[in-house]
C-alpha cells in the first residue's frame, strides 16, 4: 500500500500580500478572502484615535465621590484632587464642574472627563435640585446636535455627552429618600444611571443585603430603569450577563487611594482598629464589580446606548420641535404637519 502524500499546509496570505505567491515556503490558500483582517484595521484605527469617556458623579457632600473616582482609575482624576479645593464651602446652588484627563495604559489612550455636581442634596430645600443637572446633560446633547447638522461639519465631532451618571446613595440602611427616587426617576430617561451605596463599610453585611434588596424593590415600584436596562439587551447571552449585574445593583462600594501592607502585599484599603478593608476584595465590598462594569466589560455598551438611545431621543424631539416651529411660521396647520410626518 502506497504511502499517503501530505500536501503543503494551506495558509492565508500574509497581511499586505496582493498576489498568491508562496509565503515562507507554504502554498498560499487562494480561497482565503481576508474579511477577518477588518478587526485588525479597526483596532489600529481605534488606537490612533483614542477613546473618550465622560462620567458624572452625583451625591451629597461627604459620600466619597472624589475618592471613588481616584480609586477607579488609580489616578488623581477628581476635581478636588486636581484643583486642591480642600475645605471648600457648600455652594448655595448646584454647580456643574468638569475636568478632563488624558490617561494611557498599554498604548491605549483615553480622554476621561469627570463631571462633578457640588451642592446637590446639601440644601435645606432640595426642590427641583436635579434641574441644573438635567439642563447640563441636555446642553451637551444640543452642542453635539449643532455640530452634527452643520453643513461643513468636523470629521470627528468632539463628544462631551454624559455617558454615565454614578449616583451615590447615603448608607442609611433603611430605604431611598424621596430626593433619590425623584432624581433617578427623571434622569434615568436621559442618561445611563449606575446607583452605588457609598461608604458601604459603615453597614454590616446583613444591613447591606437588606438595604440593597429594599432599593431594588423601590426602583421597580417607581419604574426607574437603571443601567444595564433590560429593554436594551441585544441577545440571550447579553441578557444572562446583564441579569447577574441587575441582581447586584446597587453596588455597595468603598473607595480609598491609600495603600497598606496586608500579608506582604500592597493593597488599596481603609485601615481601622479592627483591620484593613480591602477595596478590591469582593468579600469586603463590591468596588471590583463596579470597576468591571464601567471599564472592563460594558464601557463601549454604555457609550453606544448614550449615542443610539438617549441622544437619539433628544435629537428626534429637537428636530420635531424645529419642524413644528417652521410650519407655524409658514402658516401650515399642525394637523397637516402631523399627517406628513406619519
Amino acid at each position: 500500500m502506497s504511502e499517503a502524500v501530505v500536501p503543503d499546509a494551506m495558509v492565508p496570505p500574509v497581511v499586505g500580500s496582493l498576489y498568491g505567491e508562496k509565503a515562507g515556503g507554504a502554498v498560499v490558500d487562494f480561497s482565503y478572502v481576508g474579511i477577518d483582517a477588518i478587526l485588525e484595521q479597526m483596532r489600529r484605527k481605534a488606537m490612533k484615535q483614542g477613546f473618550e469617556l465622560n462620567i458624572m458623579v452625583v451625591g451629597q457632600s461627604g459620600l466619597g465621590k472624589s475618592t471613588l473616582m481616584n480609586t477607579l482609575f488609580k489616578s488623581k482624576v477628581s476635581r478636588k484632587s486636581v484643583l486642591g479645593t480642600g475645605q471648600e464651602k457648600i455652594p448655595k446652588t448646584i454647580e456643574i464642574k468638569s475636568i478632563s484627563h488624558d490617561i494611557e495604559e498599554k498604548g491605549v489612550r483615553m480622554k476621561l472627563t469627570v463631571i462633578d455636581t457640588p451642592g446637590f442634596g446639601d440644601q435645606i430645600n432640595n426642590e427641583n435640585c436635579w434641574q441644573p443637572i438635567m439642563k447640563f446633560i441636555n446642553d451637551q446633547y444640543e452642542a453635539y446636535l449643532q455640530e452634527e447638522i452643520n453643513i461643513n461639519r468636523k470629521k470627528r465631532i468632539p463628544d462631551s455627552r454624559v455617558h454615565c451618571c454614578i449616583y451615590f446613595i447615603p448608607p442609611t440602611g433603611h430605604c431611598l429618600r424621596p430626593l433619590d427616587v425623584e432624581f433617578m426617576r427623571r434622569l434615568s430617561k436621559v442618561v445611563n444611571i449606575v446607583p452605588v451605596i457609598a461608604k458601604a463599610d459603615t453597614l454590616t453585611l446583613e444591613e447591606r443585603d437588606f438595604f440593597k434588596k429594599k432599593i431594588r424593590e423601590e426602583l421597580r415600584a417607581n419604574g426607574i430603569d437603571v443601567y444595564p436596562q433590560k429593554e436594551f439587551d441585544e441577545d440571550a447571552e447579553d441578557r444572562m450577563i446583564n441579569e447577574k449585574i441587575r441582581e447586584m445593583i446597587p453596588f455597595a462600594v468603598v473607595g480609598s487611594d491609600q495603600e497598606y501592607q496586608v500579608n506582604g502585599r500592597r493593597l488599596l484599603g481603609r485601615k481601622t482598629k479592627w483591620g484593613t478593608i480591602e477595596v478590591e476584595n469582593i468579600a469586603h465590598c463590591e468596588f471590583a464589580y463596579l470597576r468591571d462594569l464601567l471599564i472592563r466589560t460594558h464601557m463601549q455598551n454604555i457609550k453606544d446606548i448614550t449615542s443610539s438611545i438617549h441622544y437619539e431621543m433628544y435629537r428626534v424631539r429637537r428636530l420635531n420641535e424645529n419642524n413644528t416651529a417652521v410650519a407655524h411660521a409658514n402658516g401650515i396647520p399642525e394637523h397637516h404637519l402631523t399627517a406628513h410626518e406619519m
